[in-house]
């Protein structure tokens, strides 16, 4: 039986031949156009926003939980995330087993905040197609690659566009194929994508091992303002939530509650700097 990632790579494949296609034919869309020549970035906004900066995923089904909230509208979900504290949004594009669509990038781009596309990019080709949209980075899971040149050639070719990849591990093996192919964004995965179950431990392991420099995401399986602050501490910049939120009834609600953990956290050590200069 194939695994979760063997079926989410072959629902990849007719997308790549279509985008194969026109590549071939000359008629990818062209990148995007920002005002003042250059995407917001990713990585900027997440440091700059305390840690743990918050980055709130939409997210309308998922394998595990099958549908988790079709009501609410790409446009309503941005507006939600950006008056209540999104450092950036997540973004699942993937139609098969997510109910995601590339459009979403579009629709949600009024929010002003830098935008990841989150689906399951394999082929150089879907960086050219994300390029052409007005996300600020792409998700690239390590052990989808055959190899360190494969990862290396999507993030050098996401450098030429002026995205930023983040590099998604599961363990010390997919960890290391990061660091060989020179990723500067680092997302610990805490969900087992066979099992589909989450195990924070994941986080908590990796996080030992985190080099100056780096900049660290830890994603699934946060649902609380203690998880946050324990993923802080533990030396994660920013942590990526979706089911959690896109439960709830209102999703920037509950964002609120949570981001208040990075602000508290960012008043305290700006009074702790102030002191210390007194």
């Amino acid at each position: 039986m194939n695994s979760m990632l063997d079926r989410f790579r072959e629902a990849q494949l007719p997308g790549i031949a279509r985008l194969r296609k026109q590549a071939g034919a000359g008629t990818l869309p062209a990148p995007c156009v920002f005002p003042g020549g250059q995407r917001p970035l990713f990585s900027r906004a997440l440091r700059g926003s305390g840690a743990p900066a918050v980055i709130a995923e939409y997210k309308r089904a998922s394998p595990s939980r099958g549908v988790i909230n079709l009501d609410l509208t790409p446009a309503d979900v941005a507006r939600m995330y950006a008056a209540n504290g999104a450092a950036a949004i997540s973004v699942l594009t993937e139609q098969a087993y997510f109910q995601g669509s590339l459009e979403f990038l579009s629709a949600m781009a009024f929010a002003e905040k830098p935008m990841l596309r989150k689906d399951f990019l394999i082929d150089p080709v879907q960086v050219l197609e994300t390029a052409a949209t007005p996300a600020s980075a792409l998700l690239l899971i390590m052990r989808m690659f055959p190899g360190v040149a494969e990862v290396r050639e999507m993030i050098d070719l996401c450098g030429e566009h002026g995205l930023e990849a983040v590099c998604e591990v599961f363990d010390e093996a997919d960890l290391d194929m990061a660091r060989w192919a020179d990723a500067a964004i680092i997302q610990v995965n805490n969900r087992d994508l066979d099992t589909l179950k989450t195990d924070l431990n994941v986080s908590r392991r990796l996080a030992r091992t985190k080099g100056d420099g780096e900049l660290w995401i830890s994603a699934s399986g946060l649902d609380s303002p203690e998880q946050l602050g324990e993923m802080a501490d533990l030396g994660f910049d920013a942590v990526l939530i979706g089911t959690s939120l896109m439960s709830r009834p209102d999703p920037g609600a509950a964002l609120a509650e949570l981001a208040a953990v990075s602000g508290s956290r960012k008043a305290a050590a700006l009074a702790r700097h102030e002191e210390s200069l007194a």
